[in-house]
Parts: C-alpha cells; structure tokens; sequence
C-alpha cells in the first residue's frame, strides 16, 4: 500500500475529503487483508459520522468494484474483434440489464422479471443477496430449490447468462471481495446505516456485472428498511448519481412497502407464487405493478424499445412473455443450467418442501383490513425458522405465510370468512405462535368501511 491505513482512517476521521488513490489502496487493502478488522471498524465509524463526498461515494465504488473480478461482455456488431475472425467467448446480441431492490416481504420480484427481461431480448446477470433482518433474500429463495446452486464461478455464470439468458447468483470470493468483508464488520459495530456505504455496496456489485443499465426499487412504509419517504428517496438519488457517473446508465423506482408486495412471505412459498406468475396463474395485483413498471422502464432505458411508443411497446413485450410462456422457458432452463430440477414448473410440490402444519388465521371479529405492520409479519417469518437472527444459520425453505389479506378485504373469526393469512410451521406450537402475530400486525376498520389500498409507485428518479 502506498498509503497506511491508519493514515487514511484519520484524515477522514478529522473531515477531509479521501483521494481516489487513498480509497482505491483502502478498498484493496480490504480485501487482500492487509487491512486489520479493528481499521475496517474505525473507517467504518469515521465515514459514518464525517460522511463520503458525491466524488468520494463514486471513487469508493469503482474501488470496491475493482477489488474483485469484473464481468466483460463481448457485443454482436460492436466493433472490432480481438482477433481476426475470433469471436470473444461470452459474445452477447442484446444489452444486459439487472435490477435490485432494497428489500421487503413478499418481494419475489426478481424471480419472474429476470426471466421476463430475458424473454425480451436482454441479458440479465443477477449478482443477489440473502435474507436481512426481516426481509426475504432472492438467494434463500432460490436454495430451497433442490440442487440449485447459487455460487458459481464467474466463467460458468457467464456461461449460463449466454446459454440462457439469465442467471442469478450470489456474492462470491471473488466478487467485490472488499464488499463481502466491509459489510461483515459494519453489521457488528452499527455503522450500517450510512448511505454512502450502502451505495458502494450496492452498486460496486452492479457494476461487476458489466451491466448496460439497472433499475433500482428503493422501499419505503413500515415493512422497508428506509421506513421514511425522504431517506428512502435520498438513497435512490444517491445510487442513481453514482451508478450514472460510474458510467453504469441507472435510475430508480421508489416503491410502497407499507403492505406485503406478493400473497405469500417464506422462501418455498414465494417460489410456488414466482411459478404461479410465470404459468399466467394469479397474481398480486401489488407485485404484478411493480414488475412491469420496473420492467417496462428498463427496455426503454437499455434501448431494447425506443420512439414515442416504445414504454407501451415494452410493456406489451412483458406481458407477452407470460401468456407465451416464453419466460417460463427462461426461467425452467436456468433452473436447470444451475443444478435443479428440469421439470419444477410442471411438478413444483415434487420438489419444494411443505411444512406439516398449516394454520389458517382468523380476526377476532368481524371488520375490514385497513393496514397491518409489515415489518411484524416479516418477524414473523423469522420467527419460524424462515429467516436468520445470527450470521450463517440455516433457515427452514418450508415456512411462512400464504393467503395474505390484502387491505380492503372483509375478515371474521370463523371459518366461513376470509383468513388473515396461513401460517406454515414446523410444530403446531410455533405455529399458533406465529398465528398471535400475525393476528397482532393487522389493523382493521368496522364492517363494511371502504378502504383502499395506496399507491405502490411512488416516484421515479434518473
């Protein structure tokens, strides 16, 4: 390193501004691991009290970007080949593309818009997290698929992204290794929170991917992270600003997490609804906005779709790839380039666990539901064994809710009426557990009050 740690950790600690070279020999210095904990931790608590520069937040990006492997694509048509007559391996006809989502429950979006995109011509290479707190992760999803493997090589993940047109991973060694080892010691020493770290996670992750332009889905209501409207849109400007002058196109959609985004919250469970979407089933009607908005936007912003219709063109491409059943295809074939089943659309309850109890909820009286703590019913989730309260524990793939009431719906106590939700549990005794929780998250307004639900998109930000 040609700047000591403790030289960079201080000049930050007392204001100034890092250059590029001092966060570049930081962010290697992280990950080669000549850079002790105890340095991560006090850079970590300098920044979060001094803050990152819009300049800085850009330098450490790209730096926490470099430390690692960085994806290259070869594009059909775009010039001169590195040889004559040799095309590159991982030669793409079609821009590539990717979203990520700040995280909330129920947010299966990723399992049928990458499939989508890549029915529309797109390549999408998923680089996605697991669970946190009590939000779901699209990797703990994807694992309670038998066989499916999530950590690939960077060759093979390209491969499966040129065979298949899609492939979703997670964060290996070699991807952002600075990332992996910067978020394991800010999760201990409360310095999470800071926005400018949270950029650099998130989008240094982005754009190792080599990507032609992302969409983010910043949450905000009391089932997100960023609960109030102003952060949550602070950080989506903040991502977008660096994305864009790290020379990855970027914008965001900021979305309503205030009530679950799918029918059901629990790692098999939002599988079987990701199938049911993808085979033209029932959908939220929640989910299935936030899905062809985000998606719709991107053809348009990866230049898939252009001129004055080309947003309803894009959209009309969406929904095409479902009543075709030509993301099905996508998302059935990367299911099985990645290790699982080759026939889980047609046979998902052959593979998906089932937990042995099912405990429909009823309210304790007769009402309308007019909102419910989202964040709880996550909890609630966790609870079960679906989710993780330690670093590395193993999760149960069969548990959480399904048949989640939506707001608006009429409830009662008995039988006869609409449940809250059902709770899917290991024993019977976690099950009436979880069963008061759920029971507890809900609000609701005297029989036969109308009320509407609230808008999920909120705002656009480029």
């Amino acid at each position: 390193m040609r700047y000591l740690p403790q030289t960079i950790i201080r000049k930050k600690r007392d204001g100034f501004e890092l250059s590029g070279d001092e966060l570049r020999d930081f962010a290697f210095g992280v990950a080669d691991g000549s850079v002790s904990e105890a340095q991560i931790a006090a850079f970590a608590m300098a920044v979060y009290f001094q803050d990152i520069s819009p300049r800085e937040r850009v330098d450490w990006t790209l730096a926490v970007r470099d430390s690692g492997t960085v994806l290259s694509w070869g594009k059909a048509g775009a010039g001169a080949r590195p040889s004559a007559g040799t095309a590159p391996e991982f030669e793409l006809d079609g821009p590539v593309v990717d979203k990520h989502s700040t995280g909330g429950v129920g947010d299966v979006v990723s399992l049928m818009l990458g499939p989508m995109l890549a029915a529309c011509g797109t390549y999408v290479p998923m680089i996605a997290g697991r669970g946190l707190a009590h939000t779901g992760g699209t990797i703990d999803k994807l694992e309670s698929i038998p066989g499916y493997v999530t950590g690939l090589s960077p060759a093979d993940f390209q491969r499966v992204v040129r065979d298949v047109g899609i492939s979703i991973v997670r964060q290996t060694d070699t991807i952002a290794p600075t990332d992996r080892r910067m978020y394991a010691v800010r999760d201990v020493t409360a310095t999470v929170e800071n926005r400018g770290l949270i950029t650099g996670s998130i989008v240094a992750k982005k754009l190792v991917a080599g990507l032609d332009a992302l969409v983010l889905d910043v949450k905000t209501g009391n089932g997100a992270v960023m609960q109030n409207r102003s952060d949550a849109l602070a950080l989506a400007r903040m991502m977008v600003d660096v994305g864009n002058n790290a020379g990855m196109p970027t914008f965001a959609h900021v979305t309503d997490m205030s009530e679950p985004l799918a029918f059901s919250a629990g790692n098999a469970l939002e599988v079987h609804e990701a199938i049911s979407y993808l085979t033209d089933g029932p959908r939220h009607p929640r989910l299935e906005a936030v899905v062809e908005a985000l998606g719709a936007d991107l053809l348009v912003q990866c230049g898939k779709f252009s001129g004055p219709d080309a947003r309803p063109e894009a959209l009309s491409a969406l929904r095409h790839s479902i009543s075709s059943g030509s993301a099905a295809e996508r998302f059935e074939r990367m299911v099985d380039a990645m290790g699982g089943p080759a026939d889980l659309l047609a046979r998902p309850s052959n593979y998906l666990s089932a937990a042995p109890v099912v405990l429909p909820v009823y309210a304790d009286r007769p009402g309308v539901v007019s909102g419910m703590d989202v964040r709880a019913l996550g909890w609630s989730v966790v609870t079960l064994g679906g989710g993780r309260t330690t670093p590395g524990a193993a999760i149960n793939p069969a548990v959480g809710l399904s048949a989640l009431a939506q707001v608006g719906a009429s409830v009662g106590p008995s039988s006869s009426t609409q449940p809250l939700a059902q709770v899917h549990a290991a024993t019977q005794a976690e099950a009436e557990t979880a069963a008061a929780s759920v029971r507890a998250a809900f609000q609701f307004a005297e029989p036969g009050a109308s009320v509407a639900s609230c808008d999920v998109l909120l705002e656009v930000v480029r």
